[in-house]
């Protein structure tokens, strides 16, 4: 059974940082693509970051040069490092693997907020 468990989120001011966690049990994350997403209130939810089998990595343009994503295959976990943070980076932020066969499995979500 895939698991996928986010951590990390929580109340940061603008121009902070936070640095989200999604450690994953029951597959490799070298194995698959890995992806962040995030879901403001009333908005659907979007990509912010990917990270290749490969280990390329492609940016929505909004996170472009403020976060940088990155797994460490040894702890099976995928990290979202979050700089800069602007108060429309507030939403629930989601970590989802996608097999080699296209199925995705999603974790429940950290909450980040931003404000002053």
């Amino acid at each position: 059974q895939v698991q996928l468990v986010e951590s990390g989120g929580g109340l940061a001011q603008p121009g902070g940082s936070l640095r989200l966690s999604c450690a994953v049990s029951g597959s490799s994350v070298s194995a698959n693509v890995m992806g962040w997403y995030r879901q403001a209130p009333g908005k659907q939810r979007e990509l912010a970051a990917v990270i290749t089998r490969g280990g390329s990595t492609n940016y929505a343009d909004s996170v472009k040069g403020r976060f940088t994503i990155s797994r460490d295959n040894a702890k099976n976990t995928v990290y979202l490092q979050m700089n800069s943070l602007k108060v429309e980076d507030t939403a629930v932020y989601f970590c989802k693997l996608r097999n080699s066969i296209g199925y995705n499995y999603w974790g429940q979500g950290t909450q980040v907020t931003v404000s002053s």
